[in-house]
Formats: C-alpha cells, sequence, structure tokens
C-alpha cells in the first residue's frame, strides 16, 4: 500500500479506538456524512482556486435538485462537458465532499464538470437517486447552451455508487441518440455483480468495509424491488451500443474484481474501453489528493483520458 494512505490509516484507526464509537448501524445517517464531509474537505485543501463555480439548480425526479457548474479558465463558450455522481453508496456525499476533485478534474480536463446533489437514502430510496441521475442527465441536455456543454460532447461519470449511477444512465440513454452520453468516467465503480468477487471475500476494507457496504445496501433498499437491475448490473445486462469508458480501479478497494469484470464485459461487447488499476491504493482514493502525490496523477490521467475521447467526437 502507498505509504502515505498507509500512515492515514493508521491514525484514523488509532483515533477511532480513543473515541470508541458506536458500531455504523447504530448511527443515524446525518452525523456520519458530516464526518465524511469533513474528512473530505480535510484531505482537498489545495485544489485549483482558478476553477470558476457556479451553484445552480437543475431538474431530479421529484423537483429541482442542488448542482454546481465548474468552469476552467479559458475554455471555449461551448465544448465538453461531464455530468458527475459524487460516490458514498447512495447514502453519504454531496457536492462538498467532492468539491476538490471536481476542480482537479475540470482544471486538468479544461473541461466544464456538473456536480449532481442527487438524493439520499435512507431518507429517499431506491430508485430515488437514479432517478434524480437521469433526469439530471436529460436536463443537462436540454440545457447544454445555458451551461457550455456541446450536446455531442457531453459524458457522465462518478466514483464508487455515483460511478453505479453514471453506468445505468448510460445503459438506459444508449439507444437514445438525443441524450446518448458521448463517454463514461467511472473511477472504483460499484457494479453489484451476480456473484461475490473475490476481492469483495477477502477485503475488509480500508474505507469500504463489510459493515459499511451492508448498511449501504440495507439504506438503499433496492433488494426485491422491480427495477433492481437498474443498481445491480450484472450480466444479464446487455452492453453492446455503450459510449466508451475509462475505468479506474485500486488494488486495496473491495469492488476493484467488478471494476476490472465490468471492463472486460464491454470490451466482449465491442465498446472501447480502458481499464487502469492503481495497485498501492485504497477505494476513494481520488478525493484525497493531498495524502499522496499518486492521486493527482491518477486525477490527470483520467481528466486527459476523457478530454481525449471527447474531442474525437463530432459535434452537432
Amino acid at each position: 500500500m502507498d505509504p502515505h494512505f498507509r500512515a492515514m490509516l493508521d491514525a484514523d484507526a488509532e483515533a477511532a479506538a480513543a473515541r470508541n464509537l458506536p458500531a455504523l448501524g447504530m448511527l443515524p445517517a446525518a452525523p456520519i456524512r458530516a464526518g465524511y464531509q469533513t474528512q473530505r474537505r480535510a484531505l482537498s485543501r489545495n485544489a485549483p482556486a482558478e476553477v470558476a463555480t457556479r451553484d445552480l439548480l437543475v431538474s431530479g425526479a421529484d423537483g429541482d435538485i442542488a448542482a454546481r457548474l465548474y468552469e476552467p479558465p479559458g475554455c471555449d463558450l461551448t465544448g465538453p462537458g461531464l455530468v458527475f455522481f459524487h460516490g458514498g453508496g447512495f447514502v453519504i456525499g454531496d457536492l462538498e465532499t467532492h468539491d476538490g476533485f471536481c476542480r482537479h478534474l475540470s482544471a486538468l480536463s479544461r473541461c466544464r464538470v456538473l456536480a449532481v446533489d442527487y438524493r439520499l437514502a435512507p431518507e429517499h430510496p431506491f430508485p430515488a437517486a437514479h432517478d434524480d441521475a437521469l433526469a439530471a442527465v436529460r436536463w443537462a441536455f436540454a440545457h447544454a447552451d445555458e451551461i457550455g456543454f456541446a450536446v455531442s460532447r457531453i459524458a457522465v461519470g462518478g466514483d464508487s455508487a455515483g460511478a453505479n449511477l453514471a453506468t445505468s444512465i448510460a445503459i438506459d440513454l444508449k439507444d437514445d441518440p438525443a441524450h446518448r452520453p458521448a463517454f463514461q468516467l467511472l473511477l472504483y465503480p460499484a457494479i453489484w455483480p451476480d456473484e461475490q468477487t473475490g476481492s469483495r471475500a477477502a477485503l475488509d476494507g480500508p474505507i469500504v468495509t463489510k459493515a459499511a457496504m451492508r448498511w449501504f445496501e440495507a439504506s438503499y433498499a433496492a433488494a426485491g424491488h422491480p427495477e433492481v437491475a437498474r443498481v445491480h448490473l450484472g450480466s444479464d445486462v446487455l452492453l453492446d451500443g455503450m459510449p466508451p469508458a475509462y475505468i479506474v480501479t485500486a488494488g486495496f478497494d473491495p469492488l476493484k474484481d467488478e471494476g476490472r469484470d465490468y471492463a472486460a464485459r464491454l470490451a466482449a461487447a465491442g465498446v472501447a474501453v480502458d481499464h487502469v488499476e492503481y495497485p498501492s491504493m485504497i477505494h476513494d482514493f481520488l478525493t484525497m489528493p493531498d495524502v499522496s502525490p499518486v492521486v493527482v496523477g491518477a486525477t490527470r490521467a483520467a481528466a486527459e483520458a476523457m478530454r481525449d475521447a471527447l474531442a474525437r467526437t463530432d459535434l452537432r
């Protein structure tokens, strides 16, 4: 493991032991969200300040939801753009936890980024987040001129549960010529495959523990729902016609096998896909750029892959 992350995890474990916190399922979501926001903002203090931001409202499935538009200096009046969904198991995470990452990504890609603050569980169980994400992408296409997006160069992306949202949307819209995304940026995606993967079985953390996964799944309550296939993106999901993808996985992440396997499934369906694994990294590492120099390099690689892919897309 990267020594910088190892030191951070050791310090976190020591602090947690001293506080003697209750088990995850014994706490309400609100303090966990607050703690996650505090941690991630503390580990991303050096994000590019020159990236302009504008908070706005976009259409969700049941009314307007918050979003934040990131615009790097010197970008064209209209150009490529990414609709981004934060991770957090559909339960935690918000615009603030991923603000630093979105600033880095926008600056390094020279693309606009629209981060979407979809509704969270358990207050809003499945399919609230998926419905909001789909509505937000449709909003981005409809309002492309207002936010500087070229409609033929709109990508979807996210990390962890946010990558699940982006993947699900790309599946929903792959046969919709008016709203089909041009690219997928999937960062340690939660795919929820048909069977437990080796990495899910073998790894209990760091960051994503087995207890956390159980809590996230119980909170979102997708199991048994007639539309559960929108979350559990297993082998029954047809992937032909999907947009090109860039997929990042981490060596010390329980989700690494499903990300790797999903990349292979895309390739087998004839989809252009680039899978990059960072063997020394942990889940969520891209939201912690101040911890290790590896993070900014990995963000730069993802940004360049997205920029290059969208530059090859014809304007319409």
